[in-house]
């Protein structure tokens, strides 16, 4: 993986549909001493209501909507080229990567999940979650490899569940906190 130095990071996110962090991270990038500039957004889903955060913020964005995994990489790699992307974030992706995709990017590559993972990797993690009657939750931030919520972490934060949570309000917690999360884990991702 190459080291970057100097100058704001061009960054795209991978969003598939609220976009709630990527507007988190858009806030964040705007600020003088935060490291990187969101210079695109791609989503694989033309619906994704995040897409109105790239136009409201005057950010490049493309949709890339094909069926295949295999064509939407290929796709998306040359995009990532073209625009010198060096980090990836992805936010609210509801895709798994390749191995080969992540090799061919060379660069960082984020993304965040609504657990502590290990645990809860997936989707319906807050439903998985109650139905199991933990007492904490959370957030992490982790590298991504070519396995589902399993690089390594870069940070995490705990919430603990009360009896009245349940999976609206869980979700809604643990959003709050991801908001805050995944901009710390972005400086700390680069200084490393």
């Amino acid at each position: 993986m190459e080291k970057l130095t100097g100058k704001k990071i061009d960054t795209a996110v991978f969003i598939s549909g609220s976009g709630s962090n990527l507007n988190s991270i858009i806030k964040n990038s705007l600020k003088k001493n935060f490291p990187i500039k969101i210079s695109l957004v791609i989503s694989n889903n033309k619906n994704a209501y995040g897409i109105n955060y790239a136009k409201n913020n005057k950010i490049k964005f493309k949709i890339i909507n094909s069926k295949k995994m295999i064509n939407f990489e290929s796709k998306t790699l040359i995009i990532l080229k073209k625009n010198n992307i060096k980090l990836i974030c992805l936010a609210g992706f509801m895709k798994v990567l390749s191995d080969k995709f992540i090799k061919d990017f060379k660069y960082k590559i984020l993304n965040i999940h609504p657990s502590l993972l290990p645990k809860y990797k997936g989707l319906n993690t807050h439903k998985r979650v109650l139905k199991n009657k933990e007492k904490f939750s959370g957030c992490t931030v982790h590298y991504v490899t070519n396995k589902l919520d399993s690089g390594r972490v870069i940070l995490q934060k705990k919430v603990r569940i009360i009896k009245a949570d349940n999976e609206k309000t869980l979700r809604k917690k643990i959003l709050k906190i991801e908001h805050l999360l995944y901009p710390k884990a972005i400086k700390l991702a680069l200084k490393n």
